[in-house]
């Protein structure tokens, strides 16, 4: 028997959980600047894109592609960053950016650009409610 599926408790402190798609828990991460999006596919162990199965691939990549239209139109984003590092928390997990060209660290990518800011409640509640009706479909 495999072991049952755990969020690594550093996603689970710096996180909302917004849904729970087929693959994927849907996590809003809490960072007032940036909005963005988590996915993390709800299988025990997984490290690496390639440790899932081919057919999981396929859904992850569908549901990377759901997130990334959802918060295009949820928020009018100009660009989409999407990225799987690993490189400090181990589990597998895809981050999924909204991106604007006034952004505090735009073009350059978000990663180390300045400390990181909680949402305020103002911004929890606008974020989840632009995102909220994209997420159930």
């Amino acid at each position: 028997m495999s072991a049952a599926f755990t969020l690594h408790p550093q996603l689970a402190a710096d996180t909302l959980e917004l849904a729970r798609w087929p693959l994927s828990l849907v996590l809003l991460m809490d960072e007032g600047r940036f909005p963005w999006l988590v996915l993390v596919p709800q299988r025990a162990g997984l490290r690496e894109l390639h440790d899932l199965r081919a057919a999981e691939r396929g859904t992850l990549i569908e549901e990377i592609a759901r997130a990334g239209r959802l918060m295009q139109s949820a928020l009018q984003a100009d660009k989409i960053n999407t990225a799987a590092l690993g490189n400090q928390v181990p589990q597998l997990h895809v981050h999924v950016i909204a991106r604007f060209t006034g952004d505090a660290a735009w073009p350059n990518p978000i990663w180390s650009h300045g400390l990181r800011r909680p949402m305020t409640a103002d911004e929890r509640t606008a974020r989840v409610s632009a995102l909220r009706p994209g997420l159930e479909r």
